[in-house]
């Protein structure tokens, strides 16, 4: 193969990967810029920090008699445990979805030491939760299942007032109501009567987050623009802070696969929305808030989506026939994670991976049979290029002749080598281009293995790799490896391998070439192997699993055309002498022509 077109190949590949990672590092930490093309990111950052005003030594409990309590309520979708200290929820467990150790995935992940939900504070200072004990009711009516909180309090003047916190749940439902309500007094005491917070970490749980490419916590805000639509964008934090009073439609923090997402049910009022990434017992703590103004007078209302991120849920706020609250225009699905340019086409193959998942329950099966779809759709495009690089690897004894008879001089070197792979059909480009058209495909098989929510929990081969959504671990060392950690996978391995045998079948010159492609080929058949390797290591199994099966197809078809390309006798006619080519010719014509024409100037001189 040419320098020229290894350098072509190498580019490819190192622009396919800062594609695909410049892409997760555009989202990939709250402690990172937002995504610049988002045009809500730079008005929703409010430069100044807003003043708080600490109010918990103004509003007093009036008794302090109520004992503390736990206590669960189920719908048909979610079980949800209370706590009567701060009024508060502690967990919310999705029954349709498991965690990685069977048990229900919790939404709801914090460490002992930090904050339940959906806490209040007065005014906008998140500094100190009321974590007082109220008193409770739950109530199952036609409406749904609520859950009321009251408490007492007293202000410093003397005037008294009662609080209460009402969560509303309804069957076939991730979305509930939190509505606030204070009764007796107005809190005028600063610009901001309470916030309500979501403070813990989005489930399921987890240790540590070891590839942010693949896992992530990432805040994310809707703002109304002056047109009426919805921009959403990737939130900055500024000192792990962000405060901002723009017209938000919600705002969300998200997971992989889960989301909590908050949004006022009055769109009107003045509301400020803080965020928080700081310290606690869970690494990458996360938490948002939402501030209702003093000067608002009814009641205030929350919907809180805690569930899965799938559209089929969140995209069902569009219309009120699509879910029991009744809500029109909510468009929640506008804080799912979006794909990449070529959503439409990951949209395709998810559809088709569906459509064989129906056929076969298994979705490792389906992601062999969907590669294998692919290399028959794309043979043709892959059989001119594996033609090429198969009469070039022929070509190579012939190759190293030109280059040894013309060693010094790399021009006629050129234009001989030009010359044979004219004579015989081979195309140094041609090897490029369906490797170019391919790319799109890969790009958008790795967003939709990276993230589409079925594979999750979906087991390929038990007691091995039992989930296609994460790492597959067939042991856990005593000591970390550097760049590895402690865990030992066994499909990159795999894969890197079968990416090495590809390599070296795909390579056009073999062992035998000469001058400095010998250095190029070695880098991409064992280079770029290991570099992949380290890159890969905490990929999701589905995706190794594409990817290693695509090396082996690429072999096999490798294979099947070397065969036939010798077969067709193109090394044996190659290995005959040949005569000057008529290029070849014309161009030693051309030399000597010019030699002469120097000789006679000279003489003219003279």
């Amino acid at each position: 193969m040419e320098k020229k077109t290894i350098w072509i190949f190498v580019i490819t590949i190192v622009v396919v990967f800062a594609f695909v990672f410049v892409q997760q590092l555009i989202t990939s930490s709250n402690e990172q810029s937002a995504d610049t093309t988002a045009e809500a990111v730079q008005e929703t950052v409010v430069e100044e920090v807003i003043e708080t005003q600490k109010l918990s030594s103004i509003y007093h409990p009036v008794s302090y008699s109520e004992t503390r309590e736990t206590f669960t309520v189920e719908t048909d979708y979610v079980s949800v445990d209370f706590d009567t200290k701060g009024a508060s929820v502690s967990s919310i467990k999705m029954k349709n979805y498991n965690d990685a150790n069977g048990d229900l995935a919790d939404v709801v992940f914090k460490g002992e030491n930090d904050n339940n939900a959906f806490l209040l504070y007065w005014g906008n200072d998140i500094e100190d939760p009321v974590l007082d004990n109220f008193s409770y009711t739950v109530n199952e009516t036609q409406d749904g299942i609520s859950v009321v909180f009251t408490k007492n309090y007293t202000k410093d003047n003397g005037e008294a007032f009662t609080l209460t916190k009402t969560f509303l749940f309804k069957d076939g439902e991730y979305l509930f109501q939190l509505t606030v309500d204070v009764n007796g007094a107005e809190l005028k005491e600063s610009e901001y009567a309470f916030t309500i917070g979501y403070e813990p970490q989005v489930g399921p749980a987890f240790n540590v987050l070891k590839n942010n490419n693949y896992d992530y916590r990432r805040f994310y805000a809707g703002l109304i623009k002056s047109n009426g639509k919805v921009s959403r964008s990737t939130v900055k934090l500024s000192k792990n802070t962000f405060y901002s009073t723009q017209d938000f439609k919600w705002f969300s923090v998200t997971s992989k696969y889960f989301t909590v997402i908050g949004s006022p049910v009055n769109q009107e009022a003045d509301y400020l929305y803080q965020a928080t990434q700081g310290s606690g017992d869970i690494s990458q703590t996360n938490g948002f808030f939402i501030s209702v103004p003093s000067d608002e007078t009814e009641a205030s209302s929350f919907y809180y989506y805690c569930g899965p991120q799938l559209k089929t849920y969140l995209g069902s706020y569009y219309s009120g026939t699509d879910n029991a609250w009744g809500i029109r225009g909510l468009n929640l699905d506008d804080a799912m994670e979006s794909g990449s340019m070529l959503g439409w086409l990951e949209n395709i193959l998810k559809a088709l991976l569906q459509l064989l998942y129906k056929i076969i329950p298994n979705y490792g099966v389906g992601i062999i049979l969907v590669t294998l779809i692919l290399k028959i759709v794309l043979w043709p495009l892959t059989k001119k290029s594996m033609a090429s690089t198969a009469k070039m690897q022929a070509l190579t004894p012939q190759l190293n002749e030109i280059k040894t008879k013309y060693a010094d001089n790399p021009q006629k070197q050129n234009m001989e080598i030009q010359a044979l792979y004219k004579e015989n059909g081979v195309s140094t480009l041609g090897g490029c281009l369906p490797m170019l058209i391919q790319f799109p495909i890969l790009i958008a098989f790795y967003g939709l293995l990276n993230k589409h929510f079925e594979l999750r929990g979906a087991m390929f081969i038990p007691g091995w790799i039992t989930d296609l959504s994460v790492p597959e671990t067939i042991a856990t060392l005593g000591f970390s490896i550097p760049f590895i950690g402690n865990e030992i996978h066994l499909l990159p391995i795999i894969y890197t391998v079968s990416m090495i045998f590809s390599m070296k079948f795909t390579q056009a010159s073999n062992a035998n070439s000469a001058g400095p492609n010998k250095s190029t080929t070695w880098l991409m058949t064992w280079g770029m192997p290991i570099m992949f390797f380290f890159v890969l290591y905490s990929a999701p199994s589905g995706l190794l699993l594409y990817w290693t099966v695509q090396n082996a197809l690429s072999i096999l078809q490798q294979v099947y055309t070397n065969s036939k390309v010798f077969k067709d006798g193109l090394q044996k006619e190659s290995a005959k002498p040949k005569k000057e080519s008529k290029a070849v010719l014309k161009y030693q014509e051309k030399l000597k022509a010019l030699e002469a024409a120097n000789k006679n100037n000279k003489k003219g001189k003279k």
